[in-house]
């Protein structure tokens, strides 16, 4: 199996077993997000314990690349700061934007990584992105700070 196949394969699995799905309560936030270009819908919500994610969930439609990247993000972000996840952030957009020209970190995106061949596609990143860009609307929402940290 190659790496692009082993990818493929994260991806499905995240689609297939979608991780902290389904809206849960607490929560200090709730975002509603749309992809014009395709379709992609999800509604996410925020749980913060201070400036620790306690909680993310979320309901979404849409394709394979979107559900999963919800499921990923949600793995990436539960229980770390709010700095830290807009770390994560920037590295994930940073990844997203750069058309398979970097190297992304294993040991901080984990199954993120998953998504770097999707960065060869422009009108895919978008749906990569939407989980991404409703967490951080949902985090600006419950009042946090973004100040970015590891």
């Amino acid at each position: 199996m190659n790496v692009e196949e082993m990818y493929q394969d994260i991806i499905l699995d995240h689609y297939r077993e979608k991780h902290h799905a389904g809206l849960r309560e607490p929560y200090g936030a709730q975002v509603h997000h749309v992809n014009p270009s395709c379709g992609d819908e999800i509604t996410l919500r925020v749980d913060l314990d201070g400036s620790t994610i306690r909680d993310v969930s979320y309901e979404g439609e849409g394709c394979s690349i979107s559900q999963a990247s919800s499921s990923v993000m949600t793995d990436l972000v539960i229980g770390r700061s709010v700095g830290d996840a807009m770390s994560l952030f920037a590295e994930f957009t940073t990844m997203m934007e750069s058309q398979g020209r970097i190297e992304p970190d294993e040991e901080r995106l984990e199954d993120g990584i998953a998504f770097a061949g999707v960065s060869q596609f422009p009108a895919r990143v978008k749906c990569a992105m939407l989980s991404w860009s409703a967490l951080r609307d949902a985090l600006a929402r419950a009042g946090a700070t973004f100040e970015e940290s590891r």
